[in-house]
């Protein structure tokens, strides 16, 4: 997925390119400006139609007198679609060809067992809520990424290589976050890192955008590499030849343009376009926007803790993001090059206890746990949502190649902290985790939980083009598992 508008327009503006190009020839108005120099000078007014600032236009309403469990929450999506035998859910009492090599070992919590691989998560595990029971019906990747990330359905489903658009536009939760936030902030409310999902074909699956909110609500998307020696956001650096102080230049200049085109057009939204384009200014000259994408500034110690890889790191990465104000976060399991075409990430088709063991347990035992020690420590933990999700589970049975298939029809996710009762184990799938046993969880409830804990009753409203009021989520929070 492309970055927003805005945001490409900025890395332009701020660039090598000259902001204004006076050698232009087209027709000119009274004041000596072309119109392209003001269409030109206006597109900054409007770069920062997705830097969270409130529309006053746009129409959202948050049923009063609901209380916030949690400030913050970072989602960590594990591409592919993690075995829940594997993982959350072991059933060592199951024939070989179900149960695999792995076994389960005890957390600190009597009675609660994971995956062998999950060491330092089971040390940690009197913070988990693990949801044994989560079903979206859905074999593909991409309708059923769809609906995981948005709660509502793909149509139709079993769709693979399905691409954005109508009419499957709903929004994704960071954009809904970022849609429903009020009051200016510094860094955007939601943002996604280090890279949107895709495909082997590189098709990018939907539900990861704003959809019919709009391009001012889509999270932000850094595209990174932060467990490279030399890493660095571009978002939030300037271009070698242009100082702060050139910057600031082109701040008064567009301040003039724009008290220029006022008298133009009288119309109030200059007001608004004026305070965004500040906004977005301010983002690239401001010490804390820079700071909070600064790993180097983490002890190394804790850098090591995470796992010194794109995806510890990116989840790292993503902490610091909380810490400096943004209200989402999505990390994305990491889809490198090297990814093996039969089994990219998680989507484990052959050689899976061999991959388990090597490329994918290790990372997510290191950076979940140190994501959860580091949140308590700093005492955010209380205050921040965690939510290990995916887009499906894994076949029953092994197939010939020593992997699993696609199962949509039970898995397991696991969330903890932000008002949520850790230490428990909700709902169960049969003996050969197959299918739900008890306690059936639905990706809308998953969605309708996670609203409620960031003070968003699933009747919240957002309107769609047509200015129809929809309900953010038709899913019913898990009560169970609410603190």
């Amino acid at each position: 997925m492309a970055e927003p508008l805005w945001l490409a327009m900025f890395k332009i503006e701020v660039g090598t390119r000259p902001m204004l190009s006076i050698s232009d020839q087209g027709p000119r108005l009274c004041d000596g400006l072309s119109r392209r120099e003001l269409l030109r000078a206006g597109s900054l007014a409007t770069l920062a139609a997705s830097c969270g600032l409130a529309d006053p236009l746009s129409a959202a309403h948050v049923v009063s007198g609901h209380p916030a469990r949690a400030k913050r929450c970072i989602v960590l999506f594990l591409l592919g679609g993690p075995p829940q035998h594997s993982t959350w859910d072991p059933k060592p009492l199951a024939p070989s060809e179900i149960r695999g090599e792995l076994g389960p070992i005890p957390t600190v919590v009597p009675g609660m067992e994971i995956c062998e691989l999950l060491p330092e998560t089971a040390q940690v595990a009197n913070h988990l809520a693990i949801l044994r029971a989560v079903a979206s019906g859905d074999n593909a990747h991409s309708s059923s990424g769809y609906q995981m990330m948005t709660g509502v359905p793909h149509v139709p489903m079993q769709v693979e290589n399905a691409n954005p658009g109508a009419p499957n536009n709903w929004p994704t939760m960071g954009s809904v976050i970022q849609h429903l936030h009020s009051g200016p902030r510094l860094l955007p409310p939601a943002v996604r890192l280090p890279h949107h999902i895709f495909n082997t074909d590189q098709s990018v699956w939907p539900g990861q955008d704003s959809g019919f909110l709009g391009p001012s609500s889509d999270p932000w998307l850094f595209n990174c590499q932060p467990g490279s020696s030399n890493f660095e956001v571009p978002h939030f650096k300037l271009q070698a030849d242009v100082p702060l102080g050139r910057l600031d230049n082109r701040r008064s200049l567009l301040t003039q343009l724009e008290t220029q085109l006022r008298t133009i057009d009288r119309g109030p939204s200059f007001d608004t376009y004026g305070l965004q384009r500040e906004q977005a200014l301010t983002l690239l000259g401001t010490a804390q926007a820079r700071e909070a994408c600064d790993l180097n500034r983490e002890e190394v110690r804790t850098r090591d803790r995470y796992g010194r890889n794109q995806f510890g790191q990116s989840v790292l990465l993503g902490r610091r993001l909380l810490e400096a104000g943004v209200s989402f976060v999505q990390v994305n399991w990491f889809r490198g090059a090297d990814e093996p075409d039969d089994a990219p990430c998680w989507d484990s088709h052959a050689r899976e206890t061999q991959r388990l063991k090597t490329v994918l347990m290790p990372p997510l035992d290191l950076a979940l746990s140190a994501l959860i020690r580091d949140l308590e420590q700093r005492g955010l933990l209380e205050e921040t949502l965690v939510a290990v999700l995916a887009e499906f589970g894994r076949t029953p049975r092994f197939n010939g190649r020593g992997g699993r298939d696609h199962w949509g029809q039970v898995f397991s996710v696991a969330l903890a902290g932000g008002g949520i009762r850790g230490g428990m184990v909700y709902g169960s799938s049969d003996a050969q985790g197959a299918y739900p046993q008890e306690g059936r969880v639905q990706p809308c409830d998953i969605t309708a939980t996670i609203f409620d804990r960031l003070g968003y009753a699933p009747e919240t409203e957002i309107q769609d083009p047509l200015g129809r009021p929809l309900p953010i989520s038709r899913g019913t929070p898990i009560a169970a598992i609410l603190a």
